[in-house]
């Protein structure tokens, strides 16, 4: 039986830039970790695309990690069970081995690159990389001016919200959900928490994974309401308490307030507390603070409401407008690259790769020859 795919986003382009949480992809990598190294377009996102389905076709359960700035493209793959993580180690994300030749280990396919003939292109390749890093520099202005107009609305809602029934159904959740699931094991220590992007701003628009992330959950509660509302400080309380608790909490945060929560799983007792529109119609329970706002106070702040939320989407479309246009960029950039590769010894490279990352995997030393290209 294949293996799932659990789809997420290691990284971000947020209102504070490009914000990483690469180092909760790279924990997953007890065993081994793979470091890869190379400049645009010689194929790292298509050799982590290829090692991960064929890992799945064999019946292991891999996350894939997508890239923000190209949602098409791998920044990398843990395969969870076997503890083996490959990722993209050039910028933004350097990454570099911090147990070279233990558990760790650099794939350098910068040695497959014709670098006579690269050089050439050294000018093209320098003011191409220059109008990319231009580019995503305006996308984030945009995104940082989105910020307080965000903040705005969330303050408008905030004072018209019962928060004290906010509170209430919060004691309640933690109640149902989390009374006696406290870890004897765990007295002495918290439990595991684990941040990662559930959703991004992309040269696509805005994607979102949660419903990869939650698939096979038996409880998902959905929180509706807008922004300022209490929905992740609500998963935030009970992330906490869930950790205090010794369970393993994973936590999904949102692009333009890198630091808000937007879903929380408890992959242990299979449930979930989730914002994210995806799950509102699959989901165990619709959770509305919509309810708890108070309708005459939040009547006086309709216009402003009103005229903030265009300006925030129009705010927002402008950074992925740009991030779509680095995107293109990028793009011209990788011609400089593409056709100066020797594609026949990286594909050998990469079938010798696929055949230790099996043979780690199966916990075996010899190459167990199931063949990476049909």
């Amino acid at each position: 039986m294949p293996g799932k795919i659990k789809r997420v986003f290691p990284g971000g382009n947020t209102s504070e830039g490009f914000f990483s949480y690469y180092r909760y992809l790279l924990e997953k990598g007890t065993r081994r970790t793979f470091i890869i190294k190379g400049g645009p377009g010689v194929g790292k996102s298509t050799l982590m695309k290829r090692i991960g389905q064929k890992m799945v076709d064999l019946g292991y359960d891999v996350e894939f990690h997508h890239c923000s700035s190209d949602n098409r493209s791998l920044d990398g793959i843990a395969i969870l069970e076997a503890g083996i993580v490959m990722v993209d180690g050039t910028a933004p994300h350097i990454i570099d081995p911090k147990y070279p030749g233990g558990l760790d280990e650099i794939i350098n396919m910068g040695e497959f690159w014709d670098l006579e003939a690269m050089e050439r292109n050294t000018e093209k390749i320098i003011a191409s990389t220059q109008e990319v890093s231009r580019l995503f520099a305006r996308a984030y202005g945009f995104l940082r001016a989105a910020r307080p107009i965000a903040e705005n609305l969330m303050e408008m809602h905030r004072c018209c919200m019962d928060f004290a029934e906010v509170n209430k159904i919060t004691e309640k959740l933690e109640k149902d959900l989390l009374e006696g699931t406290y870890l004897p094991e765990s007295k002495n220590s918290l439990g595991k928490e684990r941040h990662l992007f559930s959703s991004a701003y992309t040269p696509e628009g805005h994607i979102d994974f949660t419903d990869s992330i939650l698939q096979g959950i038996e409880r998902v509660y959905f929180l509706e309401g807008p922004m300022g509302t209490g929905k992740s400080t609500l998963m935030q309380k009970i992330a906490a308490k869930a950790i205090q608790m010794g369970q393993e909490v994973e936590i999904y945060h949102t692009p333009l307030i890198p630091t808000k929560i937007g879903t929380v799983l408890l992959k242990n007792l299979s449930f979930a507390l989730t914002a994210s529109s995806k799950m509102k119609n699959n989901c165990t329970e619709v959770i509305n603070f919509q309810e708890l706002l108070d309708g005459k106070k939040l009547k006086a702040y309709q216009e402003d409401i009103a005229g903030d939320s265009r300006l925030l989407e129009d705010l927002i479309n402008n950074g992925i407008k740009h991030i779509n246009k680095a995107k293109a960029e990028h793009d011209v950039l990788e011609q400089y690259y593409i056709p100066h590769m020797d594609f026949a010894a990286l594909e050998k490279k990469q079938e010798e790769l696929f055949q230790r990352i099996l043979g780690l995997a199966e916990g075996k030393l010899e190459p167990v020859t199931v063949p990476l290209y049909n």
